[in-house]
């Protein structure tokens, strides 16, 4: 409580955009918003590594993304208007057609030369839309890989924002170890070891997890990475027949801030001994009743890293132990999606060579 002069005393542990971070903003494709988010008819400006974007459809269904100030005097174009395929200005009216060129301004005359939007690189997957980002302004040089998605109901979405750096969250997807202090699994180990290959990486783990009122029940987890930015995790628990899959978006809005955006699916197994309407209304019952359930438990599974992610410093090189999973392997390849004289962050080689050392024991 402030009395006078003073005020509460600071304490707790300071969150991480408190501090200078020790990664620069990452290279590659970043989630800016959800495909549903981006409207007909209107604008929708979202933060990226310190910049605004400004997005809109076009009558076709294809998305724009453009940087926000206008060429003319630098308006933000996010307080604009679209009439049909074109972007108004908000100060002037100058009218730009959907491939950026200024076609009229808003008083009758020519456009000024040199009076084009910059158009940037804009791609909408697994029901996401992804602008390209890089440090020395590149064209895209890979793609990003659709992911299959689970059952034909409507997915669900959440959306969160924070301090730390989105590469934890990647991150978190191969540090096998924190899955059973910190979220409560049983006992995990590496099903399929880790294959780390040109954008993406994928490995699989093995678990068990306890259900509310159910029980224990294996717990068979996949994990693929595209990208420093987005993650696939697929779950199966055989016992019960039940399999979700989420996809996870990080993206750097600040230094040491981004966002998270995840949808979630969930699906119930048909059981194969009964006839097959009955069969396909249990399994309808069993999602219609579970369905937000799970999502609400998945969301509290994925929060309980928060406060950790929020306030953690990035540690080069770290001090690995057995039970880790392939920490050192993951950053020996995010390294590539950094400007190489911007890395102050290192993994020695021994380093990386002893995780995926110890990664190759478990398996044996």
């Amino acid at each position: 409580m402030r009395r006078g002069h003073t005020r509460a005393l600071t304490e707790g542990p300071s969150p991480a955009d408190a501090h200078e971070p020790a990664l620069p903003y990452p290279d590659g494709w970043f989630s800016v918003a959800f495909s549903s988010e981006v409207v007909r008819g209107a604008l929708l400006t979202r933060p990226l590594q310190g910049e605004d974007v400004v997005l809109y459809r076009l009558r076709d269904g294809e998305v724009r993304a453009v940087r926000p100030y206008c060429p003319h005097l630098g308006a933000h174009l996010g307080l604009g208007a679209l009439e049909g395929d074109e972007l108004l200005c908000p100060f002037h009216r100058f009218a730009f057609g959907p491939d950026g060129a200024c076609t009229r301004t808003g008083y009758g005359t020519p456009p000024p030369p040199s009076s084009d939007l910059t158009l940037l690189p804009v791609r909408e997957v697994d029901g996401a839309v992804f602008v390209w980002r890089h440090h020395d302004g590149r064209a895209p040089d890979w793609e990003l890989t659709p992911w299959h998605t689970l059952g034909t109901r409507a997915p669900r979405l959440a959306a969160w924002e924070m301090a730390g750096h989105s590469q934890d969250v990647v991150e978190n997807t191969v540090d096998i170890g924190h899955f059973t202090p910190l979220h409560g699994w049983g006992a995990s180990e590496v099903a399929e070891p880790a294959v780390f290959e040109g954008r993406s990486f994928r490995i699989s783990v093995r678990s068990e997890e306890r259900v509310p009122l159910l029980g224990a029940s294996p717990l068979e987890v996949t994990l693929e990475g595209n990208g420093i930015s987005r993650v696939h995790v697929c779950t199966a628990l055989p016992r019960f027949g039940v399999r979700t899959c989420a996809v996870y978006t990080t993206t750097m809005i600040a230094p040491a801030a981004f966002q998270l955006r995840q949808t979630s699916r969930f699906e119930v197994a048909e059981p194969a001994s009964l006839p097959a309407p009955l069969a396909r209304w249990l399994s309808g019952s069993a999602h219609w009743l579970l369905a937000g359930v799970m999502f609400r438990g998945n969301c509290a599974f994925v929060s309980q890293d928060f406060p950790v992610w929020s306030t953690k410093r990035y540690v080069s090189p770290p001090r690995l132990a057995r039970g880790d999973g392939p920490i050192g392997p993951f950053r020996h390849w995010a390294r590539q999606f950094y400007p190489p004289d911007r890395l102050r962050a290192h993994v020695p080689s021994s380093v990386v060579r002893r995780a995926a050392g110890e990664a190759e024991s478990r398996m044996t």
